[in-house]
C-alpha cells in the first residue's frame, strides 16, 4: 500500500503539538519507544476516545504499518479528524 505521508510531514506537525501514538503492544512499547509517544495498542483502539485530544493532529505508527493503517481505519470511523499513518517507526526522522 502506497503512503504519502512521509517522515518529513510527521516531523512538521509533531513540532507544531501532535500526538505520536505508537499503536504496537504494551510490551513492544516497553522495549522501546519514539520520543513522547502515547501507546495505545491496536486491541485498545476503541478506548482512544478517553486517551487521545480529539482536537489535536495523530500521527500513528507500529513495526510495520499494518497495524497503523488498521488504527487510523478505526480512529476515523470513531469521529477523529485529523490523522495520519506514518507506519513503520523507521520511517520517523525527526531531530
Amino acid at each position: 500500500m502506497f503512503n504519502s505521508f512521509s517522515g518529513s510531514d510527521a516531523c512538521k506537525l509533531l513540532a507544531d503539538g501532535a500526538q505520536l501514538v505508537d499503536v504496537r503492544s504494551s510490551s513492544e512499547f516497553s522495549q522501546g519507544s519514539l520520543p513522547n509517544a502515547i501507546n495505545l495498542p491496536l486491541q485498545s483502539i476503541m478506548n482512544a476516545k478517553n486517551i487521545l485530544d480529539e482536537n489535536k493532529v495523530i500521527v500513528l505508527y507500529c513495526l510495520t504499518g499494518m497495524r497503523s493503517s488498521t488504527a487510523k481505519n478505526y480512529l476515523v470511523k470513531m469521529g477523529f479528524n485529523n490523522v495520519n499513518d506514518l507506519g513503520s517507526f523507521k520511517n520517523y526522522n525527526c531531530e
